[in-house]
């Protein structure tokens, strides 16, 4: 039998949803996931028979705390395990718990909202709500912050192969660990920068989203910071998916980061990278203007795996 992952490859698109549950203890949690896998099977047919063109998904993630309490297997993925902080001399990737995880996307907000609320239901007799974030696809692919988001992600083939897991754990080939983190940003000493200080923060113009040179780049920026190679000088990338969501009339904006990955030790030492410094004490200068507020790992099982829980 082929395996089939769920849509972490997926692009982003115009309207996401993320929703973050927390189980309680119940004898109805059992039959309730049983339930919400074959759930999240169906949403997904549905969509793409009724509206094939949509572009419409639901992944779902499973964190390490509900994996033992839903008792899904003796051996775990082998990189699942709960995300512990990582500080640094002045900013930290902090940790918050979460059971499962949603991450709803479609060109058409109807779509999502009907899957939002039909999770929802299925949930609530069981679990609490605990996040629920909508964002949106801010002009060509921008974040809150002006800059074009997502440029360094991977392509065709290579999509796949940082996105997914492969040989190297085959129970749990074609599944996915899911990385996210809520920022909130403080706009208005990010628009006390010039916009050539902004470039210097981001490592890229904003007009054009070109990446400065190794001689220009500062050793601070995102860029810089962000994109990691492997001990042999091999590429290492994960593919995001993050999306920008805000209330104007509160001055509440942010971006919700989101990493699909082959391995979460890539994921991280990208954040090792920004949160601590490379080297230590030189940390990603958008920490100054951006908080993590969340920081949560799951596991992204595949479709088969789905309809094996759904009993």
């Amino acid at each position: 039998m082929s395996i089939e992952s769920q849509n972490v490859t997926d692009y982003p698109n115009s309207n996401t949803i993320f929703m973050v549950w927390k189980l309680n203890d119940g004898p109805q949690l059992k039959e309730a996931f049983q339930q919400l896998c074959a759930l999240i099977l169906n949403l997904n047919n549905s969509a793409f028979n009724r509206f094939p063109d949509s572009r419409a998904s639901c992944v779902m993630g499973i964190g390490f705390d509900a994996w033992k309490k839903l008792n899904l297997s003796t051996t775990l993925p082998k990189e699942l395990v709960n995300f512990e902080e990582i500080k640094g001399v002045k900013h930290t990737a902090v940790s918050t718990s979460g059971d499962l995880h949603f991450h709803l996307r479609a060109d058409n907000n109807s779509l999502i909202f009907d899957m939002a609320i039909e999770i929802s239901k299925l949930l609530a007799p069981v679990a609490e709500s605990i996040l629920e974030i909508h964002g949106f696809k801010y002009w060509d692919a921008r974040s809150i912050l002006g800059f074009v988001d997502g440029t360094e992600n991977p392509h065709g083939e290579d999509r796949d192969y940082f996105a997914k897991i492969g040989d190297e754990d085959l129970q749990y080939k074609g599944g996915s660990y899911l990385f996210v983190q809520k920022y909130m940003h403080n706009m208005d000493a990010w628009k006390g920068l010039s916009t050539e200080q902004q470039e210097r923060v981001i490592g890229r113009s904003k007009e054009n989203d070109i990446e400065m040179s190794d001689t220009v780049k500062p050793s601070n920026s995102h860029i810089a910071l962000a994109n990691i190679e492997g001990e042999n000088g091999e590429e290492l990338k994960i593919v995001r998916d993050n999306m920008p969501f805000g209330s104007p009339s509160s001055n509440e904006f942010g971006t919700y980061f989101i990493a699909y990955s082959s391995t979460f030790s890539t994921t991280k030492k990208m954040l090792t990278n920004m949160f601590v410094g490379d080297p230590p004490g030189n940390y990603d200068r958008i920490l100054d203007f951006s908080t993590a507020v969340t920081g949560t790992l799951f596991f992204v099982p595949t479709r088969n795996m789905l309809d094996e829980f759904s009993g």
